[in-house]
């Protein structure tokens, strides 16, 4: 899947839990996901929740990825 700029898979809560993650880099880097890849949201907002989110997913509290 194409990721586009407010996609979770994009944002820096997404993989936070594990930021040196090589698959998590290279989504970043290329703005491709695997179509079945699931990951924590670990937005300070949804912690709590344990909400699980796709690449694709995407919320108002999207935070840019630093680029490695």
């Amino acid at each position: 899947m194409q990721l586009q700029v407010g996609q979770c898979g994009l944002c820096a809560h997404f993989g936070e839990h594990q930021p040196t993650d090589p698959q998590i880099i290279q989504i970043r880097l290329k703005k491709e996901a695997p179509e079945n890849l699931v990951e924590e949201c670990g937005h300070p907002n949804n912690a709590p929740l344990h909400l699980m989110v796709t690449p694709i997913s995407g919320c108002k509290g999207f935070e840019p990825a630093k680029q490695a």
